[in-house]
């Protein structure tokens, strides 16, 4: 009976795990999707903007076209420093401090963008024509200094892979030498190989290991001559000698037997 009860309570305990954990799931696929909606409108919100600050500011002249051309660059140069800075602070983590600039900057820009907006509904038009010069001024400062920060970062990362690209070169020149260079084998190979050899001659026995014994020979050829000079002069023997066996090479054939009939 316990044994029946405490396999429900596991039983149960699954069923809950599985079904928390099919929650948590929904719940993380929800926010996803809503993100991904967000976003989407965001986007779409900001390609209609575009494209009506673009028509205004090259369809409508006088205050209006000036007020629109002037969000226009703003959000412009904002935008492409935005995007030239996260992307750039993947590679380059230094970039951080850039960010933190860019977005105390990004808060006067917001701050700029809205008051733009607002005197786009303003029915004086005249007020709006007086404060034109110092808006102009303002967007002015804030662009430039976007502009400074996206082409440094942009300096940088060139910078950065000019001198990458120069060392590979010089990498990839070397190696290119190494690999023409095929007059000649590798050091350690020969050291290797002739190593191998004699190892081989001396174990079995063979010219390695005569030629191993050529120093003491050529060191003991000067008392051989010696000797030989002390010697008696012995009669000269035939070139020929009948009675000597006569030396059998491998590749001569055996003698036949002569005929005895």
């Amino acid at each position: 009976m316990e044994v029946g009860a405490l396999i429900i309570i596991f039983a149960l305990v699954v069923l809950f795990a599985f079904l928390g954990l099919g929650a948590w799931a929904t719940v993380k696929a929800v926010g996803a999707a809503k993100r991904g909606v967000d976003r989407t409108i965001t986007q779409a919100r900001r390609t209609v903007e575009d494209t009506t600050l673009k028509a205004r500011s090259m369809g409508q002249g006088g205050v209006a076209g000036a007020l629109a051309q002037l969000r226009l660059d703003l959000r412009n140069s904002m935008r492409a420093t935005q995007a030239a800075l996260y992307q750039g602070v993947q590679a380059d983590s230094s970039l951080k401090e850039s960010i933190a600039l860019f977005e105390r900057l990004s808060r006067h820009g917001h701050e700029l963008d809205d008051e733009l907006k607002r005197l786009e509904q303003e029915p004086d038009r005249k007020r709006i024509a007086d404060a034109l010069p110092e808006l102009r001024e303002r967007t002015l400062k804030i662009t430039k200094s976007a502009d400074s920060l996206r082409w440094a970062a942009r300096d940088r990362a060139r910078r950065f892979a000019d001198d990458e690209l120069a060392l590979l070169s010089e990498q990839i020149e070397v190696e290119s030498d190494a690999l023409r260079d095929w007059s000649r084998e590798s050091v350690d190979d020969l050291a290797a190989a002739a190593a191998a050899w004699d190892a081989g001659q001396e174990a079995a026995g063979g010219p390695g290991a005569a030629r191993g014994a050529e120093p003491g020979e050529r060191a003991a050829q000067p008392s051989q001559r010696a000797g030989e000079a002390a010697r008696p002069a012995e009669p000269a023997r035939p070139a020929l000698d009948p009675s000597a066996p006569t030396a059998a090479y491998p590749w001569q054939k055996a003698p036949r037997p002569e005929a005895t009939t």
